[in-house]
């Protein structure tokens, strides 16, 4: 079920109703009702796979149960290595089989020889990368004794299937969401305000932005041998602000529906374009994933308290397998190898932590020095999304090399100029709004009702405008 489709519009309501007029007074009644239609949103899709998600849960409650007896370390570790891999089993086998299969035939193929192997019709479940590291992060943090296991099973199938974040993050911790479980939610008309307001500007953000931008990047990306490099230029840079739009949009919305229930999840989007440097992008992009990868990857290989090689080694097997959780494409892996490149003179000039302010946190504008910083991190991360939207490396080797064509000083000759001033207006507000959880947060908040109200209208105008018959799903539903 799609966040901007008519059926979640009737599902919404409805579940809104009864979980704060039909089962307000029992609690376990109340995370019943959420894992009964955080079922049917994911049954929604294909209920084949409620299985899958059910015993995934099943497994990991189990062994958290088995770790609070067990003192013996040796059970310990094996009870959280049968999590281990039968969670990234399952994911492996879903998302990375077919993968494996052809990477082996093709690289005997370099050497003349020729190998036969079965891929697979295999479909992915959607979601399957986001609740399996989210169930991961329970069974590593019990087995860490940093959380007391849950022996409600009710609450811990809530926490893993919640539905506003089930199938696109962001991936929350058990140690933040799943004690929401346990206490009595209370309904706050200001905390259900600021939810609308969330879920409002994530759809502006999906459907004006991330939808119009999506049609000129696929047109551009997909006849790339057609047009000239400035063209190319505007094919990458569109997909730039679809990719935000697209997945930031999605956040905001999931955090704003969890607020309408009494839930609050962490923020997973902070500006990231208005970052002054590739460290600090990284910290402001898909944060739960950041930093999931650093508490239960980076650290445990040593972090940055080694040498200079295993900062760097540990640098470059985050960002490798960043690359790899996104797709079972050489793309992905490139992508991830540029940004340890990026990184890299960062961490060896011991400056990857210099920026932790907010950007032109007291002024009106940044400074020279910031736009320049801000104008450079921008664009290699505009440069490392054209292998993440390409086909393959060499769809995007040919679309690089093709942008670089004397035609790159032309006029593109895709200039949607509705498009580009929508893209214009949204990072103004977004820039005005970059202190803030989401940028529409405190805008207008210290103006009168009525022109607050106004452009609350405005935007729910622009989104039902630009609303299509035909519902785009969102991107990272294939990761």
């Amino acid at each position: 079920m799609l966040f901007n489709s008519l059926d979640f519009a009737v599902f919404l309501p409805i579940v809104f109703v009864l979980y704060w007029f039909v089962t307000a007074k029992n609690l376990k009644y109340q995370n019943l009702l959420l894992v009964v239609a955080s079922y049917v949103f994911y049954g929604w899709w294909d209920w084949r796979f409620l299985s899958l998600i059910a015993f995934s849960s099943i497994l990991d409650y189990g062994i958290g149960l088995r770790l609070l007896h067990e003192e013996n370390e040796r059970k310990r570790k094996a009870f959280l290595w049968l999590s281990i891999c039968v969670n990234i089993g399952f994911l492996g086998f879903f998302k990375y089989y077919n993968f494996f299969v052809e990477s082996f035939i093709d690289a005997f193929s370099l050497f003349g020889t020729q190998v036969s192997a079965n891929t697979l019709h295999i479909i992915l479940p959607v979601g399957i990368s986001f609740y399996t590291f989210q169930t991961l992060s329970y069974s590593i943090d019990v087995y860490r004794r940093k959380l007391e296991p849950t022996k409600d099973v009710i609450s811990f199938l809530a926490f893993v299937s919640f539905f506003p974040q089930l199938v696109a993050g962001p991936i929350e911790r058990a140690t933040n969401l799943l004690p929401q479980f346990y206490k009595k939610r209370q309904f706050h008309y200001s905390q259900a305000v600021d939810g609308c307001k969330q879920i409002l500007w994530g759809l502006f953000k999906k459907i004006v932005i991330a939808d119009n931008c999506a049609e000129y990047a696929n047109m551009i990306f997909n006849n790339s041998d057609n047009y000239s490099g400035s063209t190319l230029v505007m094919g990458a840079l569109f997909f730039t602000f679809q990719i935000y739009g697209d997945f930031s949009g999605y956040s905001d919305i999931a955090i704003g529906t969890s607020r309408l229930f009494g839930f609050n999840l962490k923020q997973n989007f902070a500006f990231p374009y208005f970052s002054r440097d590739m460290a600090e992008f990284w910290r402001r992009w898909h944060i739960s994933l950041s930093t999931w990868f650093r508490d239960y990857l980076y650290i445990p290989l040593g972090g940055s308290h080694g040498g200079t090689w295993m900062k760097v080694r540990n640098t470059f097997i985050i960002f490798l397998v960043s690359g790899f959780w996104h797709g079972a494409n050489w793309t992905f892996i490139v992508w991830g190898l540029l940004n340890a490149l990026y990184f890299l003179p960062l961490l060896l000039a011991k400056s990857n932590r210099n920026n932790l302010d907010v950007v032109a946190e007291n002024a009106n504008i940044p400074s020279v020095k910031e736009f320049f910083q801000m104008l450079l991190t921008f664009s290699l991360s505009v440069f490392a999304w054209i292998f993440f939207r390409a086909e393959n490396v060499s769809h995007a080797w040919n679309y690089i090399v093709n942008i670089f064509k004397d035609s790159l000083f032309k006029l593109p000759e895709v200039r949607p100029t509705n498009v580009i001033i929508l893209i214009v207006v949204f990072m103004f507000i977004e820039w005005l709004g970059r202190t803030q959880q989401y940028a529409i947060e405190l805008l207008l908040i210290k103006q009168n009702k009525v022109l607050r109200w106004s452009f609350y209208m405005v935007l729910i105008a622009i989104i039902f405008i630009y609303t299509s018959e035909e519902q785009q799903e969102f991107i990272y539903f294939q990761f």
